[in-house]
């Protein structure tokens, strides 16, 4: 192990004031990688799947979509449970169990009812994962050394689905389809193993929900409630989550049905160049960016995030090889890692002492879904009606409003960075 992180992993373990905790921390960040292999498998994989055993693109988009809205409405309640609930390593344990079964639906049959109750099930157990995780992290190490860890985490998740990945490739080459989600399903079991060597008495379950609980506020939990929604900053934060999103998920997808006009045998190994670019990115610079939003704060990084977005749209009409469309993936790794590490961060700054930092996470990821599933509609919508040139930089045109929505109402939230960065309980 290198020197530098095992002095970050001796700090986390003097932040909670015990040695024993590097194991948990070890062990959360080895099911960060692991929960990503299952949760990879179970994500774009499900169309191609589906497409190849016979059904209809219409069919594949609403299957898909009934995971999604499942997933969407139980965001935000998920993050309340999360808040109250003490048995987090539970959560992780019956969430990878759930997605498993799901798995192995889809392996045993094709059939619509057989679909829509994997996808129904899938939708169900995603919206605990990413609260939790962060939930323990927090109780882990605290909000000082969160950032830092949080990268880390992301840097594993990135890892996670490069592997991943590799596991669907080989398993489809040699086994088949279908295999794959006996794969995933296997998958699962590290995941568990790794969940259950998180100790749980070395998570802070104060800390783990933001700092405090309704007590630490006068009227209690509708104080707490009032208090958040009252929150400009916060508010307007999941704005741009929307805006960002919104701008951003569509470009992708839309790029791969242009190519596959132009060569249906070259769109899926570009797709899949183009996915491995983003993982890469995240990967190599999620730790920094931690880091770098440990020691300078918040908003530069965002504005970074948020900038590159309309240039990559503008891109996406200038060039036409291969080459040049990979290089702008680049782009893409670098929105994603910032916002993947960084909104977390925001949400931890604004909801510090609240004791809702895990419903606050929720309310993102709604944010962060709705924003995706109307990104695609609309942007389909545009290269239906007026090309695809036209629906890239009306997606870019997006990307800079939510830039200057970042610019000129976010303030920097990380204290100690700006005077005008108070939590939610000021």
């Amino acid at each position: 192990m290198q020197t530098r992180e095992r002095s970050f992993l001796r700090r986390a373990g003097a932040r909670l004031g015990q040695t024993e905790n590097l194991q948990s921390i070890r062990a959360l960040e080895w099911t960060n990688f692991f929960l990503a292999d299952v949760q990879a498998g179970l994500g774009p994989f499900v169309a191609a799947y589906l497409a190849s055993i016979g059904w209809q693109a219409g069919a594949v988009g609403r299957a898909l979509t009934f995971g999604g809205i499942i997933t969407v409405l139980l965001q935000t309640p998920a993050g309340w449970v999360v808040d109250r609930v003490a048995w987090k390593r539970l959560i992780l344990v019956a969430g990878s169990a759930v997605l498993a079964v799901g798995a192995l639906l889809l392996a045993f049959s094709g059939r619509a009812s057989v679909v829509y109750t994997a996808q129904g099930l899938i939708g169900l157990a995603g919206p605990f994962l990413g609260p939790t995780i962060a939930a323990i992290t927090m109780g882990l190490v605290g909000m000082r050394l969160f950032d830092c860890q949080f990268g880390r985490n992301q840097g594993f998740n990135a890892a996670g689905n490069l592997f991943a990945a590799a596991v669907i490739a080989v398993t489809s080459h040699f086994l088949g389809n279908r295999a794959i989600f006996y794969a995933i399903a296997l998958l699962v079991l590290p995941t568990i193993v790794a969940a259950m060597a998180i100790r749980r008495d070395d998570i802070d379950q104060e800390l783990a929900r933001g700092g405090c609980d309704d007590k630490g506020f006068e009227g209690g939990s509708k104080a707490v409630l009032l208090k958040l929604v009252k929150d400009r900053v916060l508010l307007v934060f999941l704005a741009c989550a929307f805006l960002f999103h919104f701008a951003n998920a569509a470009m992708l997808p839309q790029l791969g049905e242009l190519l596959a006009h132009g060569s249906v045998k070259a769109a899926a190994p570009f797709m899949g160049a183009c996915v491995a670019i983003t993982q890469i990115v995240m990967l190599c610079t999620a730790v920094s960016i931690g880091r770098y939003a440990n020691q300078h704060g918040r908003k530069r990084l965002l504005l970074l995030g948020f900038g590159v977005l309309p240039i990559r749209a503008v891109l996406y009409t200038v060039f036409h090889s291969v080459a040049a469309l990979l290089a702008v993936q680049i782009l893409d790794g670098v929105a994603n890692s910032i916002f993947g590490v960084v909104s977390i961060l925001v949400i931890a700054d604004r909801t510090r002492g609240t004791g809702r930092f895990n419903l606050a996470q929720g309310a993102l990821a709604t944010a962060v879904g709705m924003g995706a599933a109307l990104s695609n509609g609309f942007g389909g919508m545009l290269m239906e009606k007026a090309g695809y040139r036209i629906s890239f930089l009306a997606l870019g045109g997006m990307a800079c409003l939510a830039f200057l929505l970042l610019l000129f109402t976010i303030p920097e939230t990380a204290q100690g960075k700006s005077e005008s960065n108070q939590p939610a309980k000021g």
